[in-house]
């Protein structure tokens, strides 16, 4: 059953990825990404579960541990091997068993040892006790005295406390792994628990999380009804803009032409003006100029201006200026010129069309695309509307077709299930553990009946030493010691070899899987061996698809599976689903996509309506050409421009009359002289200077007048032929662009929907469904196994082992350390017979050859 309800869920998570066939099936156009949408977070549940494991201080012990493996099994992970043996279910020990020896040789190496001290530690035991009843083996009460027996004591028992404390780390690490064991297997409930409850946050987060991909449909939909009902100034928005680069400038020639006719009357307006003005002033000017000679003339026949003899000066000065007085006429004849009145006439025509606003009729024309490409695909978005609203109901619907709800509450009921089950041995687990607990305990307490009898011992021992007492007359206490340190002994041989023997287990257990499970997973070779081809079953190449969809050439392996939920991806990417199920035939939506793509490319659109420039507003260009702007003689009107107003500046002439007037003596001629000069200024100002500036007027409007009529019907033919090659643009050439365009629109469209299937995909592979939990699942009871039961358990082997190693020399210094606290039935005589009191001489008897010693008071020596 929870097969069945773990395919449907992940069935149901495929559901919205039907439409990623759309990529393949339809052919993607190329165009720049339309706007990005923003489809949100997908809601995700919160992971409890920390798969991570810190030993603490302790984790001290577990690194010595795994370099005292690593020293004892130091050859690689053997996968060949396993995985021969393992296809072969173990019938290839017979011929790979020296691949396995030497693998394991290490292992075995230390097991010898191992068994061999359990064996021979009882019988060695055995044949000591023997041996020490027949007063061997420092059996016999009778110790030898020697100068150097303090050292030797003093030495003994330091090499004995040492050994002492080294046992008791040993003993201590032992029981810290131990202890260690004990208050891990309490938080095995804690992980299993919140495992568990990762489960059900995902199995509850999974129906929102669909149901949220589902309901994002509808933001890709409002962006394409959106887009839909503007398709005006998207679509229509981006033909003008194309059509406006070709277009637009060639109306704005037209433009620029109707503002030429505007300024050429103008011109020709202040051409009649100021021809009018030069003419009547021309005339009037002369006949001034005429009365200021004659007037002069006649102050000039003063009596005073034919005195030479009296006034020599004077009379040169008149006959100067009467000489200059010729200079005193008109330069310019503008009544020669003719007048312009027939090109007014042809321009008043001409302006009487207003080809400005025939212009802005062009350009209103040219921006009324928009609204012709709504009326004229009006239909094809009501088609285009149904389509999307039938695309969005069909997502839904099918998404109501499968018993989502229903699965998820099989799965949630098979994991509470589990999970009861779970519970049901937790007080069998704590009754084992509490077991195991004990006979630990009871293993290190064998160490520290033996410690406590060493270090008893030396307390005794050394606390009752008295240097001044023989061994025969050694003190209680000092014996006692030398007793307990004999206990020490015994009880070492009766414990050691169950010591070691448990030791021996344990590390070949706990050190096989230390190197042959744990350390293989860290490095992932355990992985290799399970994806291992066609291991499990000789018909699967891999064994999890071959189980799960009965397909075991797709490419989904252990690790991969591991690798990706620990990245917290979705169940989706990590089971592969993509490739096992086909949802684009259960879900249409490719179908549907094309025939959004088909009512879009029957898009036409015709803008034959536009007309730039009507026939009046040509006609108008045509009738400018010939307003006989080319029959004026511009030369003639330049001459006369160019020409002064006058053949002398009167204002320089004024001065030079009023220079040599002053050189004249005062009287009557020189106040006449005076009052001409006046004059001269006076026509300058009030005559000469307004001609000047029609003159000025005259040049300038001359000049833009030549430069206008300078090749005038080419010009307005170049911007009638404009004018045709857009209209011909317009009505002939505009499908290409109009396709172009269109054919973008419906990309942008599309990619809509693209986005909408990318994110649909990435929140499947990403987001939905994150298999964290299943992750979380392995490395818990990695984390159970190998680092709670196996690194601690290691860890006791390796104490407890180390001091049942240092039993031997225990044993050893302690019987040595023993003689020198016990008191001794009898005792040797000092070499050195000066130094030794009469009343405990020891006196040597030799009876047949053998020396015999008794202790016996001086006075009763029978010599």
């Amino acid at each position: 059953m929870w097969k069945t309800g773990i395919l449907l869920l992940l069935l149901l998570l495929g559901v919205l990825s039907a439409s990623g066939e759309l990529q393949q099936e339809t052919e993607p156009r190329r165009l720049p990404p339309p706007g990005k949408l923003d489809f949100g977070y997908v809601p995700a549940g919160v992971y409890e579960t920390l798969a991570h494991y810190e030993p603490g201080p302790i984790g001290i012990l577990f690194h010595m541990v795994h370099t005292f493996l690593y020293v004892v099994q130091p050859n690689a992970f053997p996968q060949d091997l396993i995985v021969k043996l393992a296809k072969d279910k173990f019938g290839a020990i017979q011929t790979e068993y020296q691949k396995a020896i030497y693998y394991e040789i290490g292992f075995l190496v230390c097991a010898a040892v191992g068994l061999l001290f359990a064996v021979l530690m009882p019988i060695v035991g055995l044949f000591f006790c023997m041996c020490r009843c027949c007063d061997n083996c420092g059996g016999e009460m009778h110790q030898r005295q020697r100068k150097n027996a303090d050292c030797r004591r003093g030495l003994l028992g330091t090499l004995l406390f040492s050994t002492s404390l080294v046992i008791t780390i040993g003993v201590l690490c032992a029981y810290a792994a131990n202890q260690n064991l004990s208050s891990q297997v309490k938080n095995i409930r804690r992980l299993v628990n919140s495992n568990m409850r990762d489960l059900h946050t995902f199995a509850n987060d999974t129906p929102m999380q669909i149901d949220y991909l589902i309901s994002q449909y509808a933001t890709a939909k409002k962006k394409v009804i959106y887009d839909l009902n503007h398709i005006g100034p998207l679509l229509g928005g981006r033909i003008h803009d194309q059509l406006d680069k070709e277009v637009h400038p060639a109306l704005d020639r037209v433009l620029n032409m109707a503002g030429a006719m505007r300024e050429t009357k103008e011109a020709l307006e202040n051409v009649s003006v100021s021809l009018e003005v030069l003419q009547e002033g021309t005339g009037k000017l002369n006949f001034n100029l005429s009365l200021v000679r004659t007037s002069i003339n006649r102050t000039l026949n003063d009596p005073g201006c034919h005195d030479e003899e009296s006034d020599a000066t004077t009379a040169q000065l008149c006959r100067n200026i009467r000489q200059s007085l010729s200079q005193l006429q008109i330069s310019a004849n503008f009544t020669r010129l003719p007048r312009v009145n027939a090109q007014m006439e042809k321009m008043n025509d001409v302006l009487r069309t207003d080809l400005s606003a025939i212009v802005q009729k062009g350009y209103s024309s040219l921006n009324d695309t928009p609204h012709m490409v709504i009326e004229q695909t009006r239909s094809v978005v009501e088609n285009v509307q149904n389509l999307v609203d039938g695309i969005g109901n069909n997502i839904s619907s099918f998404s109501k077709a499968f018993p989502v709800q229903s699965s998820l509450s099989n799965f949630t009921i098979f994991i509470s299930h589990a999970h009861a089950k779970i519970e049901d041995y937790y007080p069998e687990i704590d009754k084992m553990d509490f077991y195991r607990w004990i006979g630990c305990i009871a293993l290190c307490c064998m160490v520290v009946l033996v410690l406590a009898f060493n270090y008893l011992g030396l307390l005794c021992g050394t606390l009752g030493y008295d240097k001044h007492a023989s061994p025969t007359t050694r003190g209680c206490i000092s014996n006692t010691g030398g007793t307990m340190l004999m206990a020490g002994v015994g009880f070492s041989f009766i414990f050691s070899w169950v010591l070691m023997g448990v030791v021996t287990v344990i590390f070949l257990a706990g050190g096989n899987i230390e190197k042959l499970v744990c350390d293989p997973f860290h490095t992932k070779e355990l992985f290799k061996v399970v994806d291992t081809p066609y291991l499990v079953n000789p018909e699967w190449k891999n064994f999890i698809p071959g189980y799960m969809y009965n397909d075991s050439e797709l490419e989904l392996t252990a690790e991969s599976l591991y690798s990706t939920c620990k990245e917290n991806k979705g169940i989706y990417l990590a089971m592969r689903l993509d490739k096992v199920f086909n949802i684009s035939s259960f879900l249409n939506t490719t179908v549907f996509t094309k025939d959004v793509v088909g009512q879009l490319d029957s898009v036409k659109i015709d803008l034959r309506g536009i007309i730039l420039l009507e026939a009046e507003g040509k006609q108008n260009l045509l009738d400018f050409a010939d307003a006989g702007l080319s029959e004026i003689n511009y030369a003639d009107y330049l001459e006369e421009v160019n020409k002064g107003v006058t053949v002398v500046d009167l204002l320089s002439y004024a001065r030079e009359l009023e220079a040599q007037t002053d050189l004249m003596p005062r009287g009557p001629l020189q106040s006449a002289l005076k009052g001409h000069i006046g004059t001269l200024r006076q026509i300058h100002t009030q005559q000469i200077t307004p001609m000047e500036q029609s003159m000025s007027a005259l040049n300038q409007s001359m000049r833009f007048l030549e430069r206008t009529a300078s090749d005038l019907p080419n010009k307005v033919l170049a911007v009638l032929d404009a004018i045709e090659a857009a209209q011909y643009l317009i009505s002939q050439n505009a499908s290409h662009l109009i396709n172009r365009e269109t054919g973008k629109y419906t990309a942008t469209i599309v990619g809509y929907f693209h986005q909408y299937i990318e994110w649909v995909k990435t929140s499947l592979a990403m987001e939905v469904a994150q298999c964290k939990p299943f992750s979380n699942m392995v490395d818990t009871t990695e984390i159970i196994t190998c680092s709670f039961l196996v690194d601690s358990m290691n860890t006791f082997w390796m104490g407890l082992g180390c001091s049942t190693l240092f039993l031997l020399p225990s044993i050893i210094l302690a019987v040595k350390l023993a003689k020198y606290y016990r008191r001794m039935d009898t005792e040797d005589v000092y070499d050195d017979i000066e130094t030794i009191p009469m009343k405990t001489l020891e006196l040597l008897l030799w009876v047949d050859g053998v020396a015999s010693c008794r202790v016996l008071p001086f006075e009763k020596c029978p010599l």
